[in-house]
């Protein structure tokens, strides 16, 4: 599947957008709905954030040959930590990407899972994981927000490009 080093950094650049507008979105939340159970893998909008937010991070330092940060801490499980320390994260990745080209995105990476299990992948393949891995979770966080009775903001791709 061919995809260009552009194309992998207008995702990346979707991807912080759409996280974004979730965040702004979750914190008109009262705390009761922020952390109601919604009985998913990650029970709830704040648990659901924090996942995708430990996700992006621990993405970033495989594939940036960086220490492994752990996963999801005590003190991720913050809507002040995803509306601080996510821009922050995402401005680390824009950075990043900076330096891909698109010889540098077909060149095998190899990492380990989260059980120490060795793997080895093109570059481009491991970004577009990451974008759709996020994007998988913001559908369901929109979910859930709409299941409180609320209207969640639309994080798209369509409206990302109509809005870029």
């Amino acid at each position: 599947m061919p995809v260009s080093a552009e194309v992998l950094r207008a995702h990346l650049d979707y991807s912080a957008w759409a996280s974004r507008r979730l965040v702004v979105a979750a914190a008109q939340l009262s705390p009761e709905e922020l952390t109601r159970d919604f009985r998913t893998a990650d029970g709830s909008i704040l648990g659901t954030l924090v996942h995708i937010f430990a996700s992006d991070r621990l993405w970033l330092s495989r594939l940036g040959g960086g220490p492994h940060p752990g996963f999801v801490t005590d003190s991720d499980r913050s809507l002040a930590v995803l509306d601080n320390d996510w821009p922050a994260l995402h401005e680390r990745w824009k950075s990043w990407a900076a330096a891909l080209t698109d010889e540098s995105i077909a060149a095998p990476l190899a990492y380990s899972d989260m059980k120490g299990r060795p793997w080895s992948q093109p570059l481009w393949q491991l970004v577009l994981h990451v974008v759709n891995h996020a994007t998988h979770h913001r559908g369901q966080v929109s979910g859930f927000i709409r299941s409180l009775g609320r209207i969640p903001p639309p994080v798209d791709l369509v409206y990302y490009y109509r809005e870029s």
